[in-house]
């Protein structure tokens, strides 16, 4: 079931929110355990099936987790529970994950032709393994409480974020289950609730929707074969950057305000990424609980910064590898974090240098600022492509034509209205051909609307600062921010007015329009 679907929004969330009002007003813990088990439901519309995997996976890490805690004399005790926790884990997430891409790479190697069975992937089995690993390392440091099943079965399973996260952490979300005075009615919960819900179905069905018609056939393209041009390929690979970004940002604000509904506040997992000055700031921003997680879980775990430059790099590299792979099982996914790798390296080397020979006034300089933020954007661009492209030699063939090896185009069409300019461009090597001028137009129509957004204009979070819709707040920092517009800010926060309710009306109108044509999140792969 999807969030941007007729039976999900005029169905399952309306019965779901008032049989929970109705019972949250008679016994708290029934209502927790209404929520289990709408979730459930909402998780065995995909593939009944898998239910049992979920729910298997639920009770073995609580059990553990359960064991843990209960040990009282010491870590030694304690760190063969939690082997065998993690065991369960990576075995679970290794066979369902990464078996046919460990048996197809060994049959290539060694040029084999076995049989593969095709093991379908568990939805959202990426998403529920990472929190229930964190919260077995948390209990074996000591830095968790024994909880009800009931609560921590919620925490697994709550449907807002169950399918594409955010990677909810047992500290955020627990307290909130247990805490009475939260959970429930509350008509400014259900308003601020759908107010999100419905900005992120527009992005959604409207934005990432509309343009990907633009993003799709560029790689459907170099997947046959086909070699694009210089504007072909830019305007294929930048639909699909925006694409990406407002899929991911609807379903972030789908996920918040779904869960606000309810009373609960959810983590901030997406804050404007694109207006990053520098890769480090563009992972602080981008997937942030993915991050945090890679950070506290691996990156750290591996020694961090703490054993000298050159182990910090390799420990940098090595937690992107492990971040390319948990996106997807493909060598693709492997040299997109390994370029994400190499850009932090690359960007905390820059660091050093600027510290060590006092560089530090650059930061303030206009021009130096746009320069960050295009080299940033532009290596965010190029690692895109490897992270959408089918193999690596499509991935090849589009970079190719992004540099120009395939030559330079434009409809024949635009010749006439450049004039003379047209003439100049056709002496210095640029084609013009037949066909192609609506699609050329609008895809950089698109680009040119959505880009700027994605720059310059407030999130969903900081136009809803007032009303506190995560559990966490972000704040812009402006030295390596593009473009923070504290007037446009102030102008366009959320206030109950009849611009506002005029603005909302549409989005809302146009969002349930598009979804004539549903289609999935791109991050439910995952």
């Amino acid at each position: 079931m999807l969030f941007n679907s007729y039976e999900f929004i005029f169905a399952f969330l309306p019965i779901t929110l008032i049989i929970f009002i109705f019972i949250s007003k008679i016994n708290h813990e029934k209502a927790i355990a209404w929520l289990v088990i709408a979730s459930l439901f909402f998780y065995g519309w995909w593939n009944p099936a898998y239910l049992i995997l979920i729910m298997i996976s639920m009770a073995i890490n609580y059990s553990i987790g359960y064991l843990i805690n209960r040990v009282t004399f010491g870590k030694n005790q304690k760190k063969p529970l939690l082997i065998i926790g993690l065991l369960f884990n990576l075995s679970l997430l290794g066979y369902f994950k990464y078996a046919n891409f460990f048996l197809e790479t060994v049959s290539y190697t060694l040029s084999t032709k076995f049989e593969i069975q095709q093991i379908l992937l568990p939805l959202a089995i990426s998403f529920f393994t990472f929190q229930q690993i964190a919260f077995l390392v948390d209990a074996y440091k000591g830095i968790t409480k024994e909880y009800k099943f009931l609560h921590y079965a919620l925490f697994v399973t709550f449907f807002p974020q169950l399918i594409a996260g955010p990677i909810v952490h047992h500290k955020e979300m627990l307290p909130q289950f247990m805490d009475r005075r939260k959970i429930g009615f509350n008509i400014n919960n259900i308003t601020i609730g759908l107010i999100i819900f419905s900005i992120g179905l527009f992005k959604k069905a409207v934005l990432a929707d509309g343009i990907a018609v633009y993003a799709n056939p560029t790689f459907s393209a170099v997947a046959i074969g086909q070699q694009l041009d210089f504007f072909q390929s830019w305007g294929g690979v930048l639909s699909y950057t925006l694409q990406l970004y407002f899929d991911f940002s609807g379903y972030s604000d789908m996920a918040i305000g779904g869960a606000r509904l309810f009373g609960i506040k959810l983590p901030l997992n997406f804050h404007s990424p694109y207006k990053s000055l520098n890769i480090t700031e563009f992972w602080r921003r981008w997937h942030i609980t993915l991050s945090r997680f890679l950070r506290d879980y691996v990156y750290i775990a591996l020694g961090g910064n703490k054993k000298g430059k050159l182990r910090r790099y390799v420990n940098l590299f090595a937690t992107m590898l492990l971040g390319g792979l948990w996106h997807g099982a493909g060598w693709t996914f492997v040299i997109w974090g390994a370029l994400h790798g190499c850009y932090l390296i690359i960007n905390h080397f820059w660091h050093f240098i600027t510290n060590k020979l006092n560089l530090l006034f650059l930061k303030n300089s206009k021009i130096w600022r746009c320069f960050s933020w295009l080299l940033t954007f532009t290596a965010v661009v190029v690692g895109w492509v490897f992270f959408r492209a089918t193999d690596f030699n499509s991935a090849i063939l589009l970079l190719k034509g992004m540099t120009g090896m395939h030559g330079v185009s434009l409809p024949n069409g635009l010749a006439v209205q450049l004039g003379g300019f047209g003439e100049f461009l056709n002496e210095r090597g640029v084609n013009f051909t037949l066909g192609g001028g609506r699609n050329f137009v609008m895809t950089y129509l698109w680009v040119i609307v959505l880009l700027p957004v994605a720059v310059a204009w407030p999130n969903t979070q900081q136009i809803m600062e007032k009303f506190e819709p995560s559990f966490d707040k972000i704040f812009d920092n402006p030295m390596t921010t593009f473009m923070s517009n504290n007037i446009l800010m102030r102008r366009i926060k959320f206030n109950f007015s009849y611009r506002w309710a005029f603005t909302l009306a549409i989005i809302s109108t146009l969002g349930i329009l598009a979804l004539s044509e549903v289609s999935e999140f791109l991050y439910f792969q995952f």
